[in-house]
């Protein structure tokens, strides 16, 4: 049987709900290309998330660092939604590394912009990673409203999972996280697993913690009538084509170079694959793969595999969509993952997914039933199970039916009803507590 969601969450008394919220992303902007740089699964959440409270009534304002000077200040994203590009230090990218020496200077941006409006302007603050919940710390005592924080990721979490030939999170970034979780008023996490490592590893409260899956764009992401033929055609690929995918950052943490390796470990196995297996590899360098940037080329090439491999630049998603439509199966091998918003996103596209037994990786994928967990990181392994699914064709239909049906729970309709709850639940909590507000 495959896990039912819990929608029972709440039990604390209602309360109004906001009029508008302040949402921080200061180290990635959701207008941002996810797969490039440091965009991901965070910039499909907070826009999805956005689009979602904005259909509900409630505006939303999203306060993220400038990088250019050719981009528009402001800019309405959606109806109901606008984005507030903050000057913060140069107007270039910078690394995460660089970012908390802005702070300061983001903070007061924000909180200029809110002293230009009546008082009591935002009912909400929901910060995104934890250098935003710096900044939403100090905006929560500076207006007397509750701070919802998202973590994303974690850095004790990261540095006890860390990739080979990955850098570790510095203390700053952990002294950083410990501040925000006793500044929220509420934690939402993506899994139970979160959940627990907030509570064991950074000593949030119990009550302090919300469970709120993400969702997915299942307008957007689901299977195709016809089956997989009419997406591989389009995209210029053999109708009996084995299609093995990866989509993600380029980094160390999303590990794309087991993909490569375990198909590598495959067809020197089963040489007669080489005639039909396509590899796409869909994403851009990120984070400490900015270092190296073409090593998985080179890779590919020394693992003499570079003629099944094919790197596609980020897309957007009504291209995205195609890709994982096409795919045979799709490889998610991350050492970590808060979420796997990529796992959803092929399921719900009616393809199985094979992954890491980590994190959210475990809610995303049902073992077993819409795709397969795999432990560690050989790639050994990875050969082994993709191998075995190519094999047998009834299987892996039977796994890409039931992925499509798990999937359908996570909705953004779901997940911004219950995000809505949490932010009733920290107006009460902040609400019940004695605070000296700044006039």
């Amino acid at each position: 049987m495959l896990r039912t969601i819990d929608n029972s969450h709440s039990r604390l008394r209602p309360i109004r709900s906001p009029r508008r919220v302040a949402m921080l992303s200061v180290h990635t902007s959701p207008l941002d290309q996810p797969g490039t740089g440091d965009a991901g699964g965070m910039n499909v959440y907070i826009v999805e998330l956005s689009r979602q409270l904005a259909a509900a009534g409630i505006e939303v304002e999203i306060f993220t660092r400038a990088t250019s000077r050719d981009l528009d200040a402001v800019v309405e994203l959606a109806p109901g939604i606008v984005v507030r590009r903050v000057i913060a230090g140069p107007l270039q990218g910078l690394t995460k590394a660089e970012l908390p020496a802005q702070l300061c200077t983001f903070a007061r941006e924000v909180l200029r912009t809110e002293a230009t409006y009546e008082p009591g302007y935002y009912d909400i603050i929901h910060s995104h990673y934890w250098l935003s919940g710096q900044v939403g710390a100090l905006a929560r005592d500076r207006w007397g409203v509750p701070l919802v924080h998202s973590m994303h990721t974690m850095a004790k979490v990261k540095n006890l999972l860390l990739a080979e030939g990955d850098t570790a999170e510095p203390a700053a970034r952990i002294i950083g996280e410990e501040q925000v979780v006793d500044a929220a008023d509420l934690i939402i996490a993506n899994t139970s697993d979160e959940s627990a490592q907030l509570q064991q590893l950074y000593g949030a409260e119990p009550e302090q913690v919300r469970v709120i899956t993400p969702g997915v764009d299942l307008g957007v992401f689901r299977p195709e009538s016809a089956g997989k033929g009419p997406a591989r055609q389009r995209l210029g690929m053999r109708p009996d084509a084995m299609v093995v995918m990866f989509v993600g950052r380029i980094q160390p943490l999303k590990a794309p170079d087991v993909v490569l390796k375990a198909v590598a470990e495959l067809v020197k196995r089963q040489p007669e694959l080489r005639a039909r297996l396509v590899v796409p590899i869909v994403g851009g360098p990120s984070g400490s793969g900015l270092d190296s940037p073409h090593a998985l080329v080179e890779l590919a090439a020394e693992l003499h595999i570079d003629d099944l491999v094919s790197f596609v630049p980020p897309v957007d998603q009504s291209r995205l969509v195609d890709y994982y439509r096409a795919a045979s199966l799709v490889v998610v091998p991350s050492y970590n993952e808060s979420f796997g918003l990529v796992a959803i996103e092929a399921q719900a596209c009616g393809t199985a997914v094979v992954a890491a037994d980590v994190g959210g990786l475990t809610t995303a994928v049902v073992n077993g039933e819409t795709g397969v967990l795999v432990q560690g990181h050989d790639p050994v392994d990875y050969a082994h199970v993709i191998g075995r699914l190519l094999a047998d064709q009834q299987e892996l239909a039977r796994l890409c039916a039931a992925g499509a049906m798990h999937a359908s729970q996570f909705s953004w309709a779901r997940t911004s009803a219950l995000t809505l709850e949490a932010y009733r639940s920290a107006a009460v909590a902040i609400e019940a507590e004695p605070l000296a507000v700044a006039t």
